[in-house]
């Protein structure tokens, strides 16, 4: 589970490791004791400015607002002084007015790391259209910081990797998106392999942040909405959807889920459940 997320302040403790982290990125990005290597201090000034170190983040943004061993890229620099301007980084607020817009997608670096498999497929494909899925899982399921396996466990419990798939309940196509969620999330055509993909993947991507990675919780919610967990402080005490968390459990064989905290705030129950589940 993350710890904390992009753009929020880190804590006392971490204070000492991202010191360390900036200063090894510093010397790289100067070749300072070290060969310079501008790729090299980028990827670590993006470990600290994921880890909420508001330098890091200022000077990431210095590299792609210079072009400083990197191609200049003026939305990225707004978006790492962005980042830092928030947390009141004084120069990270004055070089804001000279990049312009921030872009609106996520880094690439920023995004939450995300579980590795464990080498036993959730879904062994045996026809063209599970094929098809599959692919198109693993091409996007990492857009919205989520796991491939994860959605694949969802796809398989919902809809059996069948794109036509429709409940007596109106619940439509892969992922089992009923009209409220489509319209929640944008999906104007809930048939459309990719659409009910994205929908899907973005409505997972919100519970996630909302339930802070707890994967039983995330199960719980998508199979009888975040109301239900929310009101029983836990797994709703309904059969089908004890059955439906425990086998998204089995198929994903992970209890947490890295998150991302700007997606929205948590679920206020979240104190309370983990009192629960904790008794």
């Amino acid at each position: 589970m993350a710890a904390f997320a992009a753009g929020e302040a880190p804590r006392e403790a971490d204070a000492e490791r991202l010191l360390a982290l900036r200063k090894e990125a510093l010397a790289h990005e100067h070749g300072e004791g070290v060969a310079k290597d501008p790729a090299r201090a980028a990827k670590l000034y993006c470990d600290g400015a994921r880890a909420g170190d508001p330098e890091a983040q200022f000077s990431l943004g210095w590299m792609y607002a210079n072009g400083r061993g990197l191609e200049r890229n003026d939305a990225l620099a707004a978006y790492f002084f962005d980042l830092a301007a928030k947390q009141g980084h004084a120069q990270s607020q004055k070089m804001k007015r000279f990049v312009g817009d921030p872009t609106s997608e996520v880094p690439e670096c920023m995004r939450p790391a995300l579980p590795v498999d464990d080498g036993q497929d959730v879904i062994v494909p045996s026809s063209e259209t599970q094929r098809q899925v599959v692919g198109l899982v693993n091409q996007l399921a990492p857009e919205y910081g989520v796991s491939p396996r994860l959605a694949l466990a969802v796809i398989r419990a919902e809809s059996n990797f069948n794109p036509a798939a429709l409940s007596n309940k109106n619940a439509q196509g892969l992922m089992q998106l009923i009209p409220d969620t489509s319209a929640r999330f944008n999906v104007k055509k809930p048939f459309d392999p990719e659409q009910n993909l994205r929908g899907g993947l973005a409505y997972l991507r919100w519970l996630l942040a909302y339930f802070e990675g707890d994967v039983s919780l995330v199960a719980a919610a998508y199979n009888a909405g975040e109301g239900a967990v929310n009101r029983y402080r836990g797994v709703p005490p309904y059969a089908e959807t004890r059955g439906y968390v425990k086998r998204i459990i089995g198929l994903f064989k992970r209890d947490d889920h890295p998150y991302d905290s700007r997606v929205t705030t948590p679920s206020p129950e979240l104190p309370r459940i983990r009192l629960t589940k904790g008794s």
